[in-house]
């Protein structure tokens, strides 16, 4: 149990002080808790030792104690508000560093640790698990630390008045320790079973909210409906044995605890009765017997949250301490845009997509990627960003290698379109400055105008404020990929990577589309994916990438005179694109 109170104290290491100090003021507020009883204590036993010596009882005796109460009750107001204020926040101050620094570790992980890793469990760590780290963190810190420092505070009067009675409480307090230990084991044991169960309901949930349009489409509740159900059951369940694990030692813990208190009682009633202790003291033992434990038996529920929160943290430590991609990388500016791809070799888990690529890409050219699907086009430009490192081989900029760069440096030379446009829940204006947040005003509305999307956002009911849904759901696909190619825009980087970024534009946005990359791309570095013929043509090379190696290079006049791969694909392209209705 104090193990864990450890990692929570140096989850909090930057508010040390003021935890400590928060533990310090609780001592002496329980201290203070005690004075009343004792000063009331002590002014009856001189008010029933006057009374049988037929004295009258002094006013002023009345008046120390009166004013010695409300002072310690002032006192203990006053040390338990210095406590909240010093300690309360530190678990939100904490976790919302921890949340900003999370977001940043994911940012620089590799793409593949997403698939490694479920959206569900990495929500889940982000979300739930944080949570209760930043809800109950410090609450424990207070049920645990403060409620022994009330124990011990109100076992130094006991000392005073009655050793006998403190050695019953130390009893009663080690019995429950033990059955307390118990609890924080069995925790420990179930908090990992508790976790993922947790982490499969939520990632059954998503899964079932993601697919709820296939399932009103096909009016059927589909297997992720089943796989919610059973995630929840599964759920509902391990919640009820874990419960049932806890029942026996929360028995033997507030047992001891009662058992303690009864005897504390019968030592006092003993001593009273043999005349080792007054009336008035033996009532404040009586009083103080059902108190003194009050604070130790709420340490079973903390003893209960501590293991999930060790689970939290063991969580929460395997997100901070994923691997980043560039780990060892450094801030350069790259001397050139060239990129060269030297024996490239990738591959997904197990299963290679490239292998033995070689190529390169001038500065200020245009390079158009075509081949079959699956054959590793999107890849080449993912690892150009950098979202993947290669398995062999080497990419370079400038004839510096990618590795070396850090993500930041090298993506602020990047700029990326891609067909499916996420668009994120705010303004379109700062949708668009995104791609540049000190961008003016003047300069996102000239981005705009070139993306040919100012016209359509001037005529939504609040303009650049309007706010659009989460992935831009309140737009269309052009409208969408004309704020991405917007945002692309104000970024201006050297290099731009097209990824089928008009492969589903409808019709009668296409010309507005490609009007818009043609301004993008106005004297860059342009890497595109594409099928439709007129941005093919004009490439001044064409990569034809087949069975994850490229198998043809050269301009389209170059490749047309080759038998292979390019000829049938340009074949298959005029077929599909000279179609009409026939009369």
């Amino acid at each position: 149990m104090f193990k864990s109170m450890k990692r929570i104290i140096k989850w909090a290491e930057k508010y040390k002080g003021r935890l400590y100090l928060g533990s310090v003021f609780s001592f002496f507020s329980s201290l203070s808790t005690a004075i009343p009883t004792m000063a009331a204590a002590y002014a009856l036993d001189k008010a029933i030792a006057a009374y049988w010596a037929g004295n009258t009882i002094e006013s002023s005796l009345i008046w120390q104690t009166l004013w010695i109460i409300v002072g310690s009750i002032a006192l203990n107001f006053l040390l338990s508000y210095l406590r909240a204020v010093l300690q309360e926040s530190i678990g939100y101050e904490v976790a919302a560093g921890q949340r900003i620094h999370l977001g940043d570790v994911l940012k620089r992980v590799p793409l593949g640790y997403f698939s490694k890793n479920s959206v569900g469990d990495i929500l889940t760590g982000v979300t739930t698990e944080l949570s209760t780290l930043e809800l109950q963190g410090m609450k424990m810190v207070d049920i645990i630390i403060n409620g022994h420092a009330k124990f011990i505070a109100i076992l130094l009067c006991f000392l005073f008045l009655s050793p006998a009675a403190a050695v019953i409480s130390v009893v009663g307090v080690a019995f429950s320790s033990l059955a307390l230990h118990g609890i924080s084991r069995h925790s420990e044991k179930t908090a990992a079973i508790t976790h993922q169960a947790m982490e499969d309901m939520s990632g059954s949930a998503i899964e079932y909210i993601r697919g709820l349009s296939i399932v009103k489409s096909f009016g059927q509740e589909g297997a992720s409906i089943e796989s919610f159900r059973k995630a929840n059951t599964d759920l509902k369940n391990i919640h009820i044995k874990v419960e049932k694990g806890y029942t026996p030692f929360n028995c033997l813990h507030l047992f001891s605890l009662k058992l303690a208190s009864m005897g504390i009682v019968f030592i006092c009633a003993w001593q009273t009765l043999n005349g080792q202790m007054s009336l008035a003291y033996f009532l404040m033992f009586v009083l103080f017997s059902f108190v003194i434990f009050g604070s130790v038996e709420n340490i079973n529920d903390a003893a209960h949250m501590l293991g999930l929160i060790d689970s939290a943290m063991n969580k929460l430590e395997a997100l901070e301490n994923a691997e980043y991609i560039d780990q060892d990388g450094k801030d350069i500016t790259p001397t050139s845009y060239d990129i060269t791809f030297q024996d490239v070799s990738f591959g997904y888990d197990k299963r290679t997509v490239l292998h033995d690529v070689n190529f390169t890409i001038p500065q200020n050219t245009t390079t158009a990627i075509v081949g079959p699907s699956g054959s590793g086009k999107s890849t080449l430009c993912s690892l150009i960003a950098r979202f993947y490192d290669v398995d062999a081989g080497k990419i370079t900029l400038g004839e510096t290698d990618i590795r070396e760069f850090t993500c930041d440096s090298l993506l602020k030379n990047i700029s990326m379109v891609f067909q499916n446009v996420y668009l994120f829940r705010d303004t379109i204006r700062n949708n668009i400055k995104f791609g540049s947040p000190d961008a003016s005003e003047e300069q996102m509305i000239a981005a705009a105008k070139e993306a040919r999307c100012h016209d359509f956002i001037m005529a939504l009911p609040d303009g650049y404020d309007t706010v659009i849904g989460e992935g831009g759901s309140s737009l269309s696909g052009g409208e969408k990929q004309r704020i991405s190619i917007a945002r692309a825009m104000l970024k201006d980087a050297p290099i731009v990577i097209l990824d089928e970024a008009t492969a589903s534009i409808d019709p009668e946005n296409e010309h507005l589309i490609q009007e818009a990359i043609s301004a993008l791309t106005h004297g860059k570095t342009i890497i595109t994916i594409a099928h439709r013929l007129a941005t093919i043509e004009n490439a001044d090379q064409i990569l034809v990438i087949d069975g994850g190696t490229v198998v043809q290079k050269g301009t389209h006049k170059e490749l047309l005179a080759q038998r292979g791969t390019y000829q049938e694909f340009i074949k298959i392209r005029e077929q599909a694109e000279g179609w009409r209705i026939q009369q």
